[in-house]
């Protein structure tokens, strides 16, 4: 019954739309550290619900039928960001079970036992001793006295330290981190968060689709020339090399136009080769938008 008005809001041919869906992790049970990561139960709800009211379509296909006008109705595609062991180990043989196929993006300077900055200050926070965390002696005015006390303070807590480092240059972001873990007494983290070379491979070879997502997953806007070709063309190029294929499809780090990534930015991936880039700007990808700068959005959105 429903599913010719949900046809009529997705129609097919030159004025389809297509929702390209973002996902970075998929927990085994749900953590109140990561309130917004769906965990397996959830998320395999979500790719059931996919696969009967959607046409699924490996995203590079998608792409290239959107610029042609010719989308099937309800078009959409599965992406994931950043690389995480989870992506192999638990979403994998979900979408496998639905029948489905998603494009994962790899920061490959993290593969095999790296971690990302976020998920360093997520961790720091859930080992902290104590209920509170000084960190007003580091010299940062939006670093202060954070409470600890339950699990809905210390999101607050990791919101608040995220957002006061993340958009520091970088040599200044990593040496402040290595001072929140000192102050928070925490000197073991995990190393076992990410994929490793030969997951990746294997993804592909269960018929899943990798792009580039750059080395160590910076802030665009901030780098110079040599900096930034080096993170874009370097992530291709060791994908290409692990995979023994082109990379043809690019997201961009955080992915907010202007404040994570730049127009000449969009230009430099352009140059780099790409046949297409992706964006966290939310909302439905249309024939006329830049197929540099593809929206996508979270399924609960």
């Amino acid at each position: 019954m429903l599913k010719p008005v949900f046809s009529l809001l997705s129609r097919p041919g030159p004025n389809a739309r297509l929702s390209i869906l973002i996902f970075h992790r998929v927990l085994a049970s749900p953590d109140p550290l990561r309130p917004g990561e769906p965990d397996a139960a959830r998320f395999d709800a979500v790719c059931r619900w996919l696969a009967n009211w959607f046409h699924v379509l490996p995203l590079d296909v998608a792409v290239r039928r959107l610029r042609e006008g010719a989308l099937p109705a309800r078009a959409a595609s599965i992406t994931f960001d950043d690389g995480y062991a989870d992506n192999y180990e638990l979403a994998l043989p979900i979408l496998l079970r639905h029948g489905l196929t998603a494009t994962f993006f790899i920061a490959t300077g993290f593969l095999g036992g790296g971690r990302m900055f976020n998920d360093t200050i997520i961790e720091i926070v859930r080992r902290a001793n104590g209920s509170v965390l000084d960190l007003s002696k580091l010299g940062v005015d939006e670093l202060g006295v954070f409470d600890l006390r339950d699990s809905e303070a210390r999101v607050g807590a990791i919101r608040d330290i995220l957002s006061a480092v993340k958009y520091r240059p970088i040599a200044e972001r990593e040496e402040l981190t290595r001072a929140i873990a000192v102050s928070a007494g925490v000197d073991q983290l995990p190393d076992n968060l990410m994929m490793t070379h030969e997951q990746v491979r294997a993804l592909l070879q269960e018929g899943m689709q990798i792009g580039a997502h750059t080395v160590s997953h910076p802030i665009l806007a901030h780098l110079d020339a040599a900096r930034l070709r080096a993170e874009i063309v370097g992530s291709r190029d060791a994908l290409q090399d692990l995979l023994g294929e082109p990379v043809t499809l690019f997201a961009y780090p955080n992915g907010k136009p202007d404040a994570d990534y730049s127009v000449a930015n969009v230009q430099s991936v352009r140059e780099a080769g790409f046949e297409a880039a992706f964006s966290t700007a939310w909302g439905v990808a249309s024939c006329n938008i830049d197929p540099f700068q593809l929206l996508r959005f979270t399924p609960w959105d």
